[in-house]
């Protein structure tokens, strides 16, 4: 995909072409949001803004017809563009972005039109068992309805903020590919969650337990999980290993609940112990 990135970064008009079009077909929507975010992260926020616009056209209809995740998406990439550009670390763009999906959870903006209830009409009338379900839940004096919408808003805000970020990380390695061959694997590599930023994010989490805003807590360990997968590969690149290991890794990752809280455990050691300073300085 480089090639079509350097096409891409040729001009304004390709950049924009290239995000508008890619975000009027669907489930190409991350391509769009990385195209803005390449463009951001080369030339900043102001000369972006006709890809970011241009993006924002199509992935706004979209949200009309009901799918919000393309447009917010976009929103959050561009956030975490602007503040990597600024700052140069993905622990601060990763922080930000979780506030602000945490706030698109809260307002209500991933739930389907009309809200969750419907939804579990239609759900307890397909199914029997769904219904007796719902009914033991209520008689237990659960809000179902409620529940259901934290649920539906927290797993939709969960798939946008990891979709951002990858985005983000395909913009960055065209970034490194096109004026920086290496950088992105050094960075990536070398990304580490700071103990400021760590307190940072208990206390976004204790907050939105305390203020009831559990979205605030269900995100606020997004940023931990990334400095751990970061971790992995890191190690990994370090100790020589063969590309089948990150292979494995991620399978493992994706089916199995027990090794995200590993690389949890792991990302959060880390940020003490330094694994690989420490694994670096040895050899």
């Amino acid at each position: 995909m480089l090639p079509l990135a350097r096409w891409v970064m040729r001009g304004t008009p390709q950049a924009a072409g290239a995000a508008a079009l890619a975000a009027i077909v669907p489930w190409l929507f991350w391509f769009s949001a990385a195209v803005a975010a390449l463009v951001t992260l080369r030339r900043g926020l102001g000369p972006a803004m006709p890809v970011i616009v241009a993006a924002a056209l199509p992935t706004g209809w979209w949200w009309m017809q009901g799918d919000t995740i393309p447009l917010a998406s976009l929103l959050l990439v561009t956030l975490m563009a602007t503040v990597l550009r600024a700052r140069m670390r993905w622990s601060e763009a990763m922080i930000a972005a979780t506030l602000i999906a945490a706030a698109m959870i809260q307002l209500g903006i991933f739930l389907p039109p009309g809200g969750a209830g419907p939804l579990l009409e239609q759900l307890s009338q397909s199914s029997p068992e769904i219904e007796r379900m719902l009914d033991t839940l209520t008689a237990q004096g659960v809000a179902t309805e409620q529940l259901a919408t934290l649920l539906i808003g927290g797993v939709t805000g969960l798939v946008v903020l990891l979709a951002a970020i990858a985005c983000l990380a395909l913009a960055r390695s065209w970034q490194a590919g096109l004026y920086n061959p290496g950088g992105f694997r050094g960075e990536f590599h070398g990304l580490r969650l700071g103990g400021k930023e760590l307190a940072v994010l208990a206390g976004l989490a204790l907050l939105g337990m305390a203020l009831s805003m559990p979205a605030l807590a269900m995100l606020a360990w997004v940023p931990l999980l990334v400095g751990g997968v970061a971790l992995v590969h890191g190690f990994i690149g370090l100790k020589g290993m063969n590309g089948l290991w990150l292979v494995a890794f991620y399978v493992l990752l994706l089916t199995t609940w027990p090794m995200i809280l590993i690389v949890l455990l792991l990302g959060f050691i880390d940020t003490f112990a330094d694994f690989r300073g420490r694994l670096a300085r040895s050899q």
